[in-house]
């Protein structure tokens, strides 16, 4: 069914819309997304039986979103929805950039509108890295790699972070998380000869552990 992939591209128009800061449009898209997703009988089938009026009977559906399914159906793309991409694909690796520090778009809005983060200056190097990785896909991924590796480390990182390891993306691993057993705030140690647990007090005693796994806590050490 068509009804899937249509409505992954009004989901996508939904969110690339909302990026631009236009009000209400974003919400008309997302319900008629819905509705196709509901809808039990394929589009194609709908459009082959009554054109563009019966597309118009789909919830949330008028002309100009039929005419859009239309052209999916004819051409297998929408112009619209390429011309949005291609407009806000330096706005979209911002936003995902902020995303990776778990800041939301709603967020970054606010911030920006109180000046807590100046917008404009992020423009020029994710410009520069859809430039360098070639599509807003790549270059997110990009972003990703770098965001992993950092995060497990604790480190910060910018968007020019990316270039500076461009070269290293494909070995850029995000560090080990390991766990390590403790009892009461205290070190345990696993013996392979007596096939016990022990527990390390602050005089550096070992200790036979006599509880149960379960007492036992383990901590991510990075």
């Amino acid at each position: 069914m068509k009804n899937q992939e249509i409505a992954k591209i009004f989901r996508d128009i939904s969110r690339l819309l909302e990026i631009n800061g236009i009000a209400f449009k974003p919400k008309a898209y997302l319900r008629v997304a819905e509705s196709l997703e509901k809808c039990p009988e394929d589009v194609t089938t709908l459009y082959q039986k009554g054109g563009l009026k019966a597309l118009e009977q789909i919830p949330g559906v008028g002309k100009s979103i039929a005419l859009k399914i239309e052209e999916y159906l004819k051409k297998g793309k929408i112009k619209y929805y390429e011309e949005l991409k291609e407009k806000t694909a330096i706005r979209e690796i911002v936003t995902y950039y902020f995303e990776t520090k778990g800041i939301s778009l709603d967020q970054l809005k606010r911030d920006s509108r109180k000046g807590k983060i100046i917008y404009s200056r992020f423009t020029k190097p994710a410009q520069e890295l859809l430039i360098l990785s070639g599509s807003v896909e790549k270059a997110k991924e990009a972003i990703r790699k770098v965001a992993e590796w950092a995060n497990s480390r604790n480190l910060d990182y910018a968007i020019e972070t990316v270039f500076k390891k461009w070269l290293e993306l494909d070995r850029l691993k995000p560090k080990e998380i390991v766990k390590k057993p403790f009892y009461q705030g205290n070190p345990m140690v696993w013996s392979q000869t007596h096939k016990k647990w022990y527990v390390i007090n602050g005089a550096g005693e070992w200790l036979e552990f006599a509880g149960k796994p379960a007492d036992i806590e383990w901590r991510i050490i990075k």
